[in-house]
């Protein structure tokens, strides 16, 4: 198990496209190509996994079910926040499709899951001196707990770095002049989608 260390930033448009061309100016190299990401998260009933996630509770946990181009290479990841950091686990599954994923899933920590949100959107994969930085965008969601089955879009871009550990703040916020800012996609989706619906 190793731990990382992750900073993100929530940018408009124009912050993210300056940011992005800056780093690329500076030698930021493009991992693979762009390709859009879905996770289905579960929770549970009272949705406890948002609350904690909302009040910084540690440990804490996220679950979702994540594909790329097809259902049938979906991984069930577990990502947990601890003291020590955050680390997250993957176990690969095959469905033919959406409707085929589990209504139901167990935890230790929670106990019984089921569909919270559906979040969808592009990610760009970058490497810059011994960072990995994503850039994601045209995020979108998809709240499965409302009456009326309506997709929201995210007007806000984020990026996020991920370094180990051990690497100094000062080493990043040298390079990135942003404030860090918490963007879980999960909490978000479930507050825009129902502040939408006022």
């Amino acid at each position: 198990m190793s731990f990382r260390k992750e900073k993100k930033y929530k940018l408009t448009l124009s912050d993210f496209n300056i940011l992005k061309d800056s780093l690329i100016k500076k030698g930021m190299k493009m991992l693979y190509d762009p390709r859009q990401i879905n996770s289905l998260y579960y929770d549970t009933e009272l949705k406890d996994m948002f609350y904690n996630s909302e009040e910084g509770v540690l440990p804490r946990k996220k679950v979702r079910i994540r594909w790329y181009k097809d259902t049938k290479e979906s991984n069930i990841e577990i990502k947990t926040s601890s003291i020590e950091g955050r680390f997250k686990t993957i176990n690969t599954q095959h469905y033919d499709s959406i409707e085929k994923f589990p209504k139901v899933l167990t935890d230790q920590l929670y106990g019984v899951l089921t569909p919270s949100i559906l979040i969808s959107y592009t990610r760009e994969y970058y490497s810059f001196n011994n960072m990995r930085i994503t850039f994601d965008s045209s995020i979108n969601y998809l709240n499965y707990r409302l009456p009326v089955k309506t997709t929201f879009e995210d007007p806000e871009r984020v990026m996020e770095i991920k370094v180990a550990i051990d690497v100094n703040d000062d080493f990043i916020e040298k390079y990135v002049p942003y404030p860090t800012s918490r963007f879980s996609k999960y909490s978000r989706g479930l507050l825009f989608s129902h502040q939408e619906l006022k």
